[in-house]
């Protein structure tokens, strides 16, 4: 990475090896997410394409809990401003909806980082939390993290997330949770298709990131990130458009320094200087 890390109040940030290390930082709200932690999200997963080269992201909460959702106290107040008492509810109804982009906006950024996300997930993903878990690379939890959707049971929808749980998990499921707020453990939402590992304890959970994050440092940087950006264009473009663009990307991988060392290599039977030990 390039550049600073920013100054942030809600993000733990830390960059170790070339690993960029998130950790939301509101343990005493249980990592709820408030309009300054949308913000600083938004600051920092949409600055990682210009921020030069990272191996990995990883996302993970304070306190032993990753996400409780949104703020409640904070979104009830999100309407009101200055001009409160004199606003129209047109204006009050618009202003609440851009509030709302902006969890959309998150959920984007953070799914299309060219680096691959790690999401570790301990304690409880609720609401936006469940948001952010569907657009990680490689989600890990415990057998005791608690998931759920408890949007509808607000009288409130979820709005910003639903397309991107839709895309994690499926419509069938996707319908289920969403209307009825159920709440399930680790090994129920590796079932699903929400995470792929689930561990007994931290211990194991805290072993099993660091064999994955040992095997991402196997995987050439921008062959990754071409391979997650060709992956992001399935369902977006014709078939054949993203065939045509899968082409031309794997002419420049194979042509490009990586291609060339990752080549010579495995001929010469040693690791790619992009796998030697730190």
């Amino acid at each position: 990475m390039t550049t600073a890390l920013p100054v942030t109040e809600t993000l733990a940030l830390s960059l170790q090896a070339g690993v960029l290390h998130v950790t939301l930082n509101r343990p005493d709200r249980r990592n709820a997410m408030n309009s300054k932690m949308v913000a600083e999200l938004i600051q920092v997963f949409e600055a990682l394409p210009a921020a030069g080269t990272l191996r990995a992201v990883v996302l993970r909460g304070a306190g032993g809990t990753f996400c409780a959702g949104a703020d409640i106290k904070d979104m009830a107040g999100r309407g009101a401003g200055a001009d409160a008492g004199t606003a129209s509810a047109e204006q009050i109804q618009q202003r609440v909806a851009q509030h709302n982009r902006l969890f959309g906006r998150v959920a984007s950024a953070i799914q299309a980082a060219p680096a691959p996300v790690i999401g570790v997930i301990e304690g409880a993903a609720m609401g936006g939390g469940f948001g952010m878990v569907c657009v990680t690379d490689i989600a890990l939890c415990l057998e005791s993290t608690r998931f759920g959707l408890p949007e509808t049971g607000l009288g409130i929808l979820p709005a910003q997330i639903a397309p991107f749980v839709l895309g994690r998990i499926g419509f069938t499921q996707a319908r289920r949770l969403c209307l009825t707020g159920a709440r399930f453990d680790g090994r129920e939402a590796q079932r699903l298709g929400l995470v792929h590992e689930v561990c007994a304890d931290t211990a194991a959970l805290d072993a099993r990131l660091a064999e994955v994050l040992q095997q991402i440092r196997r995987c050439a940087p921008d062959a990754n990130a071409q391979t997650k950006r060709l992956l992001l264009r399935v369902g977006e473009a014709p078939l054949s458009e993203v065939l045509d663009e899968a082409a031309q990307l794997f002419a420049r991988a194979s042509l490009s320094d990586e291609g060339r060392e990752g080549a010579l290599a495995f001929v010469e039977k040693r690791l790619p200087r992009w796998a030697e030990p730190e």
